[in-house]
C-alpha cells in the first residue's frame, strides 16, 4: 500500500481551514496528523467545525513547531492575508516540508520567494508542469481562479482586448471573522459593489494572462486596456459567478472549439452551451464556462464554489500535483443541486 502523505495545517478554524479538513480526512493518500489554531488549542475539531462531529476526533493543536523537524509532508497556510510571509520568517520549516499558502503573500513574481524558498502560482489549468516540479504553491484568490478560467483560452489564443468584468461572491467570501456586512440583516435581501476597479486580485489575473498573451498587460494599468473588475457582495453563502464582456470577431462555435480544446485534459472545468448557475458547482472543486454573443460583444460566464476551487479545493488539486497523486483524488465531489 503506497505512504499516505501526512498533512499539517496552520490556522485550522477558518471558512478555508475547515473546508480543507473536510477534504483531507476524506482523502484516500493522506494522513491528517496536525491542525494549529493558537484560539482553539485542545478543543475538538468538531466543537468548532460542528459539521465535522461524527466524522474526526482529531483536537486542534497549540504546538507551532511541529514542522520543525518534518513530521508533515506537506503544511497548507490558511492564515490572513499578510500573515503567512510573518510566519515563515518567525518559524522554521523543515526544508522536506511542502508548503501550500492559500493567502495573497507569494502569488506575484516579484514577492514570490522567502529565504530559499520559491512559490510557483498554483492554478493548474495554466501551470500544471511548474506545479508538478514545484516544492511549494501560492493558491490563487477565489475571484482571481474564477475570473482567469473564463479568459484563458483567449489569452492563449492571442484575442484578449480590454475586459469588463463583474462577479458575484457570497459571503464566505469574506471569511469568519464578523463585520457590519457579513451580518445576516444586512446581507439578507440585499447586494453592493466594493472595491470598484480596485480589487486585490487584479495583479494575479494580468500576471496569468500576459504570461500567454504577451501583448496583454502583466500589471493593471487602470483606465486602458486590461481588465476593469466590478466586485459584487451577494445575498448567499458561497460561490462566484462572473460575467466578462470584450469585443471579439470570431464565431461562437469557433470560440466554444478554442475553449473546448483548451480544458481537454482538465478534470475541473467544463465548457457548456448551457445557461450556468451556481448550484451547479457548490460543494465541488469545479469550474462551469458559458459563452455568449451579440454581435461582436463576447460574455463568458464563469461559475466556481469560492471555498473550493477558489480555496481549498484547488489546495488539495495542487498537493495531488505535487505529490504525484491523481489530480482528482480525494475531490470527486458532487454539487447538492438543491
Amino acid at each position: 500500500m503506497p505512504k499516505r502523505i501526512k498533512a499539517g495545517i496552520i490556522g485550522g478554524a477558518g471558512y478555508t481551514g475547515g473546508e480543507l479538513i473536510r477534504l483531507l480526512i476524506n482523502h484516500p493518500g493522506v494522513n491528517l496528523t496536525h491542525i494549529h489554531s493558537r484560539s482553539n488549542a485542545d478543543k475538538p475539531v468538531h466543537s468548532i467545525h460542528q459539521d465535522l462531529l461524527g466524522d474526526t476526533e482529531l483536537v486542534f493543536t497549540g504546538d507551532n513547531k511541529f514542522f520543525e523537524k518534518g513530521s508533515v509532508d506537506v503544511l497548507f497556510l490558511c492564515l490572513g492575508h499578510g500573515e503567512s510571509r510573518k510566519f515563515l520568517i518567525e518559524n522554521k520549516v523543515a526544508a522536506s516540508v511542502k508548503i501550500i499558502d492559500l493567502a495573497n503573500d507569494f502569488r506575484l513574481l516579484g514577492q514570490s520567494e522567502i529565504g530559499s524558498r520559491q512559490f510557483v502560482y498554483g492554478l493548474p489549468e495554466a501551470y500544471k508542469n511548474e506545479i508538478k516540479a514545484a516544492s511549494n504553491i501560492a493558491n490563487p484568490g477565489c475571484f482571481a481562479t474564477t475570473i482567469q478560467l473564463g479568459l484563458l483560452p483567449l489569452a492563449k489564443a492571442g484575442l484578449l482586448k480590454e475586459v469588463h468584468t463583474t462577479g458575484i461572491t457570497g459571503s464566505t467570501g469574506a471569511g469568519q471573522s464578523l463585520s457590519a456586512s457579513s451580518h445576516f440583516s444586512w446581507r439578507s435581501n440585499n447586494i453592493q459593489a466594493y472595491k470598484t476597479l480596485t480589487h486585490q486580485h487584479l495583479g494575479e489575473i494580468h500576471q496569468s494572462l500576459h504570461h500567454l498573451q504577451n501583448s496583454f498587460p502583466s500589471t493593471p494599468l487602470g483606465d486602458t486596456n486590461g481588465i476593469h473588475f466590478v466586485p459584487w457582495r451577494g445575498d448567499f453563502t458561497r460561490g462566484i459567478f462572473i460575467s466578462s464582456q470584450l469585443h471579439c470577431e470570431k464565431k461562437l462555435d469557433e470560440l466554444y472549439a478554442l475553449y473546448e480544446s483548451y480544458y481537454e485534459g482538465h478534470p475541473f472545468t467544463h465548457v457548456t452551451h448551457e445557461p450556468v448557475f451556481l448550484k451547479q458547482v457548490i460543494n465541488t472543486n469545479k469550474c462551469i464556462i458559458q459563452l455568449e454573443k451579440a454581435g461582436n460583444q463576447l460574455v463568458v460566464h464563469s461559475v466556481a464554489d469560492n471555498l473550493l476551487k477558489g480555496a481549498s479545493g484547488q489546495a488539495v488539486q495542487n498537493m495531488n500535483l505535487l505529490f504525484g497523486l491523481g489530480e482528482e483524488e480525494g475531490l470527486r465531489l458532487k454539487a447538492s443541486a438543491f
